[in-house]
């Protein structure tokens, strides 16, 4: 989706909280006196106030709000999966699930963790998303495995979780594919964490990940 869906599903998380990181900050005039003291707002406590209150948000409102995307139509043909890598796997997501392929940002920490899964925030346009890690959450290896040719971009996938969007960093992605749903029928079964199935797909082995799986993982990880 284009960023002004993306700023649709943000601007009331926004408009709720100060972000005077944008206005008198690094990102603005720099005219806080707190600058002098804490060098970048990311090291300042009111950033990670903001932060805080940004997940408290995504826990309050996991009853509340309906996943963003629509039911599949049973009679479709094909189905549209973007294929991503995470170290040396390639893996596939639905698009009905993604919001946007943006590039890599600086991800800052938190001092205080709810999960292992959470790497910290991330500023986009203005909003604070959280930022995810999709290899601990599948419980994969880390890692990058090498480019098979031509230069590879890691990028950050934003997804429509409850609550809000989320960010997840990957190593590569290769584009949206419509897969025949015969071949996605005939996928090998997987005892791999929130997958649907392993189908070979244009000389890879791709794992299909189940969304409705994989976004309720992400959920419990901001509560």
């Amino acid at each position: 989706m284009s960023g002004s869906a993306f700023y649709n599903v943000t601007h009331d998380d926004t408009q709720a909280i100060d972000d005077c990181w944008n206005r008198i900050g690094v990102h603005g005039d720099k005219s806080c006196p707190l600058l002098a003291e804490h060098i970048h707002c990311r090291n300042c406590s009111v950033y990670s106030a903001a932060a805080t209150r940004l997940l408290d948000r995504y826990a309050l409102r996991q009853d509340d709000r309906d996943l963003a995307y629509a039911p599949v139509d049973a009679d479709i043909v094909t189905r549209s999966l973007l294929m991503f890598r995470l170290g040396e796997e390639w893996l596939g997501l639905t698009t009905r699930s993604l919001v946007e392929v943006a590039p890599l940002q600086p991800i800052h920490s938190l001092p205080h963790q709810r999960s292992r899964a959470l790497l910290g925030v991330a500023n986009v346009r203005g909003a604070l998303v959280a930022c995810l890690s999709l290899v601990d959450l599948l419980g994969l290896e880390p890692g990058s495995a090498a480019p098979s040719g031509g230069r590879v971009m890691p990028r950050m996938l934003i997804v429509g979780a409850q609550g809000g969007p989320v960010m997840m960093p990957v190593d590569e992605v290769d584009g949206i594919h419509a897969i025949d749903e015969r071949i996605l029928a005939n996928a090998s079964q997987s005892t791999g964490k929130y997958t649907r199935g392993v189908l070979q797909y244009k000389g890879r082995n791709l794992r299909w990940l189940d969304e409705e799986q994989l976004l309720s993982a992400v959920s419990r990880s901001l509560s």
